[in-house]
């Protein structure tokens, strides 16, 4: 639901905010959602009438942006939100709870192919943030490694095993990202995804 009134963002998320899932969601790492409303327009194009109300919030996220998208931020950027500081932790995962959410069937799917997917900030200083806050990035450790890219490599099928080690140690990337990422490196069997993407009883 849209606010118009400043939130408090503490360590794990706003203060008025819940996650229904904490084995999944939320967390130091995945405090706040970003997602770029720059988006909205291309999926209502794409999907029609499904989409017709596809608009800021329909991903569920804390905070949409006009002007940043996953192409412009790195993993482990650091910027000012408000008065908090954050840094970008990874891109997000999506699961067949986005295809309930929003009615469209094969939406985590088709997230999980453009990319387009907003990304999670953890909190480095608590603060309070409002509508028409200026958000400005003020560190990028890891250029080159966009929001985009990184995303593109973890949700993708294939990747070369130097890719996927460099990532795997890449600063300030979310420890489960890491996690991934070093699985990959050592070619272990390839990540299950159907019942992520499809919802329980698939696979």
């Amino acid at each position: 639901q849209p606010t118009q009134s400043p939130q408090h963002l503490g360590w794990e998320g706003f203060e008025s905010d819940a996650q229904a899932d904490l084995k999944v969601h939320g967390g130091r790492d995945k405090a706040v959602h970003h997602y770029a409303a720059d988006h909205y327009p291309q999926w209502r194009d794409e999907l029609g009438g499904q989409a017709g109300d596809f608009g800021p919030g329909r991903f569920g996220e804390n905070i949409a942006t006009g002007g940043i998208t996953e192409k412009d931020l790195c993993i482990g950027d650091v910027l000012t939100l408000g008065t908090a500081i954050v840094e970008v932790s990874q891109g997000r995962q999506p699961c067949w709870k986005l295809n309930a959410h929003t009615g469209v069937p094969d939406m985590a799917v088709r997230f999980q192919q453009t990319a387009r997917t907003g990304w999670y900030y953890r909190v480095l200083e608590q603060g309070v943030v409002a509508v028409g806050d200026e958000i400005r990035r003020i560190e990028c450790p890891n250029p080159g490694w966009t929001v985009e890219r990184v995303t593109r490599a973890r949700l993708g099928a294939e990747l070369d095993p130097e890719t996927a080690a460099h990532l795997g140690r890449l600063p300030r990337l979310a420890s489960g990202w890491a996690e991934a990422f070093a699985r990959k490196a050592a070619r272990l069997a390839p990540e299950e995804t159907s019942a992520r993407l499809e919802g329980p009883g698939s696979g």
